[in-house]
């Protein structure tokens, strides 16, 4: 029975809600086996799943094939976890990784819809 990465990704509770999943995989944050995934794509038993987290790449060995929500304690069982331990939270180094807005010599203070603009391009990148 074939899965799609989304449902599955909800399921092993990588994502809380499968629109979060689905927006990850368009996004090209999700790879299978080293291959972006769309959130359609079907998963198949011992497929690599790549999740980038901002922070923290988490990688899944899928063992079992599941597209009903399970029980938080059961969820571990659909994957082998292959990643690194979750990197301590810095909040000063994500902001340092942001990227920094560049502005002309002598364009001076920035107006109203020039900040705005700035904002939604911050907002995005996180």
């Amino acid at each position: 029975m074939p899965v799609r990465v989304d449902k599955w990704l909800q399921v092993a509770r990588v994502f809380k809600t499968r629109s979060k999943a689905t927006k990850a995989c368009s996004q090209n944050r999700v790879r299978v086996n080293g291959m972006p995934a769309k959130p359609h794509r079907a998963l198949a038993l011992e497929d690599r799943v790549e999740i980038d987290l901002n922070d923290w790449l988490r990688v899944l060995v899928v063992k079992e094939l599941q597209d009903r929500p399970l029980p938080k304690k059961q969820a571990p069982r659909v994957y082998e976890d292959l990643s690194e331990p979750r990197p301590k939270f810095d909040p000063l180094d994500r902001i340092l990784r942001l990227p920094g807005v560049l502005r002309e010599r002598g364009t001076g203070r920035p107006s109203k819809a020039d900040r705005r603009d700035m904002e939604r391009f911050v907002d995005r990148r996180r």
